[in-house]
């Protein structure tokens, strides 16, 4: 479909700005402090992955499926985290 030079891109893309949410989830998981965090914008943002998600179904971007898998799964326990701890 695209070269390989560019899926080599778009797969180091993807897997960069997935794992920039790791230690964000993380503190949010460990110190149970979510305060200073935006509901709104979680959600907003939750749902934009949402969208890439399904962009990249049906494009057939297995970089854009997977890194928005993972960056779903690591936003919404941000998200179940702020609705737990406030």
């Amino acid at each position: 479909m695209f070269p390989l030079h560019v899926e080599v891109v778009g797969s180091i893309a993807a897997l960069l700005t997935t794992l920039c949410w790791l230690p964000q989830t993380l503190r949010a998981v460990r110190s149970r402090d979510t305060a200073s965090l935006s509901l709104s914008t979680f959600a907003v943002f939750v749902a934009g992955i949402v969208l890439w998600l399904v962009y990249g179904i049906l494009i057939g971007s297995w970089p854009v499926i997977l890194a928005n898998v993972f960056s779903l799964g690591l936003n919404l326990t941000i998200v179940v985290q702020k609705l737990r701890h406030g």
